[in-house]
């Protein structure tokens, strides 16, 4: 079983940025996706970003293109998020997933998740 932890979240005011982390430890896969979700208070979880196996795609949700990058250290075993521009409405906790999947694309579920990290912008 992989453990993810996030790290990097805080209180910040809009317009600034923020750099999440995700440390992978345990049992690690020799491919596998990594992915950030987020969820606001009262919200269900939404999916932010995701990059696959080998770094070569990375998807963005509609609601942060332009603004986060999403990448991977395979050798530190950590994904990275990198958040600029933020907003009042990006305000929610964090997760980082993983999932053993081989493709271009991101899978649809996944079997490992963080523990959350919360990322709150002032208004």
């Amino acid at each position: 079983q992989v453990q993810l932890v996030e790290s990097g979240g805080g209180l910040v005011q809009i317009g600034d940025s923020l750099r999440l982390s995700c440390a992978l430890s345990g049992r690690t896969f020799t491919e596998y996706t990594l992915a950030w979700f987020r969820q606001a208070p009262g919200e269900g979880r939404e999916f932010v970003s995701c990059i696959n196996w080998n770094g070569a795609q990375r998807f963005y949700a509609d609601f942060v293109k332009g603004r986060f990058n999403i990448s991977r250290d395979d050798t530190k075993n950590i994904v990275l998020l990198q958040m600029n521009s933020l907003q009042p409405e990006d305000t929610a906790v964090y997760y980082c997933a993983a999932e053993p999947f081989k493709g271009i694309n991101c899978p649809t579920r996944y079997h490992h998740w963080g523990q959350g990290t919360q990322v709150t912008v002032s208004s």
